[in-house]
C-alpha cells in the first residue's frame, strides 16, 4: 500500500502566495475603507449556516442555482449544515434574528464562500465576495447611494467600467405590455438576462422556443434594445407602455445620480438572473471587454427576503446593496500592475559584522516603533548578497549599520532602485523612507 501523501490543494481551492495575499490585502484595504467612508459597519456572520437557512429559495436564477453547490454535512449531533455560498441571506437572517436593529442598517461584509460548483478558469469553489447593503430605507435616495459608492470603489482602483442599471419591476411591466402571461415571465426574464451572452438571435430562439410568438418576441426585442440617451429611452418607454413604477422609480434614481456625478448606462434589458430583486437592479463590467467581459459587481433592492425569513410576507424591510466580485477584480489588477512585492518589509537592515549585529537588533526595534516595516539580516551573509535578498523580495530600502553609524545613532539607507545613498538619525528614518501608507 502506498502512504505517500500527494502535496497539492483541494481541487478548486487556491493558496495564495506571500506576494498575492499582499496584493489582496491593498485592494481590500481600499475597498474597506471607502465602504467605512460612507458610514458602513462590519458585520460578520459564520461560515457555517443551518442548512434549511442556506436553502431558503426566493425565485429561480442564480440563487436556486447556487443551492445545488451547497457544501452539506451534518455535524456530530446529526444537525444538517453547510458553507455559505453568499452573504445576502445570512444578513436577511441577522436581521429576522435581531429585529431591534436600529434602522437604517448599513453593513457590509468581506470574506470567502464556497460553492461545490464546476471548476474553470477563473472560477473556484473557495472565492471572497464584497457586500455593502442598506437595510430600512425604500427609497431612491439610498439605490442611489450605493451607486455612487459602486462607482467610487473602481474609480480608486483605476478600473474604467461601465455601471449598467434597469428596474426589475420594469421588465415585468413591459411583459404586461406584451400579454405574456404572469406564469411565463420567469422564465422569460431568465432568457432576457443572457441578451449579451447570446445575442439577439440566440435569446429569440430561446423565447419562441418556451412559447412567445414571433411578433411578441420581435417587440419584445425592439423594446429592449432602444438605441437612444438615458433619458430619452426612459422617455420612449413611457410615451410605449405608460407611467409605470418602474419608469417612475428610474426617473428619480437617475435625478439623484446627477448629483452623485454618476456616469451610468440605462439597459432595459438587464434582468440580473436572481428572483428576489423587487426594484432597481445594476451591474458592472470592464469597458474594455477584451480584459475580462464578465460582470465584476451587480446588486439590486430587495425588499421583500427579510420578511420571508421571519415568516411575515406582508412585514418588508427595504433593503438594497451590492456585491463585489474580488476574484475577477484581483484577476484584472495583476495583469495590470503585476505582483513585485513579496514581503510587507520596506526597509531591509544589514548589520555590518558580528559584534554589532546586537545594536543593530535595538535600532531596528527603534524603526519599527516609527511604525516602519522593517526586517533584519538573519543569517550573517554578505553585503551583496543581503542587497540580492532585498531586491528579489522587492523591499526598496536596505539600511547598513556599522560601528560607526552605531556609534552615531545614524543609518545610511540605500535605495535599491535608484541606488541613492544617504546617512540619516534614526530617529528620521520614516520621514525619509518613500513608502506606500507614508
Amino acid at each position: 500500500m502506498n502512504d505517500k501523501i500527494i502535496l497539492e490543494t483541494a481541487k478548486g481551492f487556491r493558496d495564495f502566495s506571500p506576494e498575492e495575499k499582499i496584493l489582496r490585502d491593498k485592494v481590500i484595504f481600499k475597498i474597506k475603507n471607502i465602504f467605512e467612508n460612507y458610514g458602513f459597519s462590519p458585520l460578520e456572520t459564520p461560515t457555517v449556516e443551518k442548512l434549511e437557512i442556506l436553502e431558503a429559495k426566493f425565485g429561480a436564477g442564480e440563487a436556486s442555482d447556487a443551492v445545488s453547490e451547497i457544501y452539506r454535512f451534518k455535524d456530530q449531533g446529526d444537525r444538517d449544515l453547510g458553507l455559505r455560498y453568499e452573504f445576502t441571506f445570512a444578513l436577511a437572517r441577522y436581521i429576522g434574528m435581531n429585529p431591534q436593529t436600529r434602522l437604517p442598517f448599513k453593513r457590509y461584509q468581506i470574506g470567502p464562500v464556497f460553492r461545490d460548483g464546476p471548476i474553470k478558469a477563473g472560477r473556484y469553489r473557495e472565492f471572497y465576495q464584497c457586500d455593502v447593503d442598506i437595510i430600512g430605507v425604500n427609497s431612491q435616495e439610498a439605490d442611489a447611494e450605493i451607486i455612487s459608492l459602486l462607482d467610487y470603489v473602481f474609480k480608486e482602483l483605476n478600473l474604467e467600467v461601465n455601471i449598467e442599471i434597469n428596474d426589475r419591476r420594469l421588465l415585468e411591466e413591459i411583459l404586461d405590455f406584451l400579454k405574456v402571461t404572469k406564469e411565463k415571465q420567469t422564465s422569460v426574464i431568465i432568457t432576457i438576462d443572457k441578451l449579451k451572452k447570446t445575442g439577439k438571435e440566440g435569446v429569440k430562439n430561446e423565447l419562441l422556443s418556451k412559447g412567445l410568438d414571433e411578433n411578441t418576441c420581435d417587440s419584445l426585442l425592439n423594446i429592449l434594445l432602444i438605441s437612444k440617451t438615458n433619458q430619452e429611452a426612459l422617455e420612449d418607454l413611457s410615451k410605449t407602455i405608460g407611467e409605470t413604477e418602474g419608469i417612475v422609480s428610474l426617473r428619480n434614481l437617475f435625478s439623484f445620480l446627477e448629483y452623485y456625478n454618476v456616469n451610468y448606462i440605462f439597459l432595459p434589458s438587464l434582468a440580473r438572473g436572481l428572483g428576489y430583486y423587487t426594484g432597481p437592479i445594476f451591474e458592472v463590467f470592464l469597458k474594455d471587454e477584451t480584459i475580462m467581459s464578465s460582470s465584476i459587481a451587480g446588486g439590486g433592492r430587495w425588499d421583500k427576503m427579510i420578511g420571508k425569513y421571519l415568516q411575515d410576507e406582508n412585514r418588508n424591510y427595504p433593503a438594497v446593496g451590492v456585491a463585489f466580485g474580488l476574484e475577477p477584480i484581483m484577476e484584472i489588477i495583476k495583469k495590470r500592475d503585476g505582483m513585485d512585492k513579496k514581503t510587507t518589509a520596506d526597509l531591509f537592515i544589514i548589520p555590518i559584522g558580528d559584534k554589532n549585529i546586537k545594536k543593530a537588533i535595538r535600532i531596528t526595534q527603534e524603526i519599527r516603533k516609527q511604525k516602519v516595516n522593517t526586517s533584519i539580516d538573519l543569517l550573517k551573509r554578505n553585503i551583496g548578497k543581503n542587497i540580492d535578498y532585498a531586491d528579489k523580495l522587492g523591499i526598496t530600502y536596505v539600511g547598513f549599520l556599522g560601528e560607526n553609524e552605531i556609534l552615531e545613532n545614524k543609518i545610511k539607507i540605500k535605495n535599491i532602485k535608484t541606488g541613492e545613498e544617504s546617512l540619516i538619525d534614526v530617529k528620521d528614518v520614516k520621514k525619509h523612507l518613500v513608502v506606500e501608507g507614508n
